[in-house]
């Protein structure tokens, strides 16, 4: 339930930036479209954000066209990185198997550029 409401927050803060934030609306324009999602390994919890410049759309579950998404192996997980979501938290995360990244590692880095504006 906590992980739930974590990713229905992220995409109001995502939505609030946008408007507000003429920083963020810059990086989402270098950054042009980028549609990833968050996820538990069984997909019991799964929400996508869809991000171009023209606004955010966020929706539960996982569509097969995204460019990027992070699947961690339990709740607890997701809730410990996200929560202080730094490049060695993944890194640890991913190391140690709990973590998973499907997509491009190149669009990681621009996800991370974009929330260091939130």
């Amino acid at each position: 339930m906590k992980l739930r409401l974590l990713l229905w927050l992220l995409g109001l803060m995502l939505k609030r930036a946008l408007r507000r934030k003429p920083g963020f609306r810059q990086a989402l324009a270098d950054a042009r479209r980028l549609d990833w999602g968050i996820a538990t390994e069984d997909l019991s919890i799964a929400r996508h954000f869809r991000m171009s410049p023209e606004g955010i759309q966020t929706g539960a579950g996982l569509p097969v066209d995204l460019d990027l998404e992070l699947r961690f192996d339990d709740e607890a997980t997701a809730l410990r990185v996200l929560r202080k979501p730094t490049q060695q938290a993944f890194l640890d995360g991913m190391m140690a198997g709990k973590v998973r990244l499907v997509g491009d590692s190149a669009d990681l880095n621009k996800l991370q550029k974009l929330l260091k504006q939130l």
